[in-house]
């Protein structure tokens, strides 16, 4: 008999649920989009989520029941934005609207608290700015101090859902309080929030490992859904559920997300402390840590400007590479990881086919893509053993192929990489698993690996080489991984 786990990812744009079974498989899912406006973008309605997970759960219900017993779904979990925070009042109810990660109005709160941080708390989290949950809730203590009377609880996106579900809107996980500037090596919230900030201890909530068991579903729920009293389960912040979803989540173990940035995530048994901000880590359920980082480079370069005919041009990169041409397709100004350059400028060759320098550029990614990786095992001491894959670069063959050559690695490219998947293999963790760890290696598949070539890994070894070069020149980066 088949057990069955429901995951929820309540995004900026939208919401999805999902239901997977015991090996992995989607049973079903459902999603509502909500209008992505300017005003979205700093603050949406808790109660519009809430309404919309509700929507999603109703009609992934109808539409799975004739196929399955519900009665055999064990638990759900919740996933969403990191750094979108709610006050609630007594009564659970929100005093203001979500404030969202991608709110830039707490810049200046964002450089208080990092500064307050890095003097009374330097051994802990220290990388605050605009679009942290600590800036934001200082930022609100300072423009609606009429308020202040009123918050029983400061709460995370994922935790409003969570409590909506059980009931027990005080509990947070590990990731999700990361940026709110709980430390997650002592498991303790710091005296300098309470000292240093305007900011009280009784508003902040309890935090626990991913993958435990806050409550059971509310009875009236329970009667609308026609499920039983199922356990709902600390979740995590949406990065962290896609890493989860790829099957990263052993010691050694990475993913690398190519979307419209790069974003590369993984797991250490040791905290990596990068003195440049570079990189941060998370808290993994089993005691290790996730250390992460997101760049401003990634396939965006391919929407602006290759859409038109790009299985034509996939197909003649196939032909063209190694191309030993060096480009760098940066879209915008500056770079945040895997180097820090506000300087930093994307470029190509002249001279060059359209075909030829589409190659180039997906070789420039995968370039900073292994330039990622010695920064990571530099800092950690420790091996990346897997590379795994996912986000829209992910899907073309071509560049699977430069991407295995240049980090010399197998690549995997993974199935189902969505945070509302993770969300669903962080609730069977602990309910059908005993671990995390064995939970992902149960429930994630890969749909393909790529295996290097020595002949390619020797020529593209001698093109990185001279893309660093071209980066130090260009005082990009200083030459040497620090």
């Amino acid at each position: 008999m088949n057990s069955y786990f429901l995951g929820i990812d309540v995004g900026t744009q939208g919401v999805r649920v999902v239901l997977i079974d015991d090996v992995g498989q989607v049973i079903g899912s459902s999603e509502k989009v909500f209008p992505l406006t300017a005003g979205s973008r700093e603050e949406q309605s808790p109660q519009l989520w809430w309404e919309s997970a509700y929507g999603c759960l109703q009609n992934l219900l109808v539409s799975v029941q004739s196929n399955i017993s519900l009665s055999n779904i064990r638990a759900i979990s919740v996933t969403s934005t990191s750094g979108t925070v709610i006050p609630l009042d007594s009564n659970n109810e929100p005093l203001h609207p979500a404030l969202m990660y991608s709110d830039n109005r707490p810049s200046e709160e964002g450089k208080l608290c990092r500064k307050i941080a890095e003097q009374f708390h330097p051994e802990g989290y220290t990388g605050f700015n605009a679009s942290s949950g600590l800036s934001k809730m200082v930022w609100y203590a300072n423009h609606f101090p009429e308020k202040l009377s009123q918050i029983k609880t400061w709460i995370h996106a994922t935790d409003y859902i969570i409590g909506k579900l059980c009931g027990d809107f005080n509990v947070t996980d590990y990731t999700n309080a990361l940026k709110s500037g709980f430390d997650v090596a002592s498991g303790e919230w710091p005296d300098y929030l309470f000292e240093q900030l305007p900011l009280k201890k009784e508003w902040f909530q309890k935090v626990v490992p991913s993958g435990t068991t806050i409550g059971t579903l509310l009875p009236e729920l329970a009667d609308a859904l026609k499920l039983p009293t199922i356990d709902v389960v600390a979740g995590m912040t949406d990065g962290c559920a896609s890493q989860v979803a790829s099957g990263a989540v052993k010691p050694g173990d990475w993913n690398t997300t190519i979307g419209t940035t790069l974003v590369v995530k993984g797991v250490t048994t040791s905290e990596v402390r990068d003195p440049d901000g570079r990189l941060y880590s998370h808290r993994h359920p089993e005691g290790y840590w996730m250390p992460g980082g997101a760049g401003n480079i990634g396939a965006d370069w391919v929407s602006a400007g290759f859409t038109d005919n790009l299985a034509n041009l996939n197909e003649a990169a196939v032909k063209l590479i190694p191309t030993g041409q060096i480009a760098y397709p940066l879209m915008q100004e500056g770079e945040r990881f895997p180097f820090i350059s506000p300087q930093a400028r994307g470029f190509a060759p002249d001279n060059i086919t359209r075909e030829k320098l589409f190659a180039a550029n997906m070789e420039g990614v995968a370039f900073v893509e292994r330039y990622a990786y010695e920064l990571i095992e530099k800092l950690s001491g420790e091996k990346v053993n897997a590379v795994y894959t996912a986000g829209g670069g992910s899907n073309s063959d071509v560049w699977l192929t430069i991407r295995s050559n240049v980090l010399n690695r197998p690549v995997h490219k993974c199935g189902n990489v969505t945070g509302a998947v993770g969300a669903a293999i962080v609730a069977a963790s602990q309910k059908h698993f005993s671990s995390l760890s064995e939970a992902a290696q149960a429930l994630t598949r890969i749909e393909k690996t790529v295996q290097p070539d020595p002949d390619l890994v020797e020529a593209y070894d001698r093109q990185y080489h001279l893309f660093i070069q071209t980066l130090t020149e260009k005082g990009f980066i200083s030459g040497e991984i620090q």
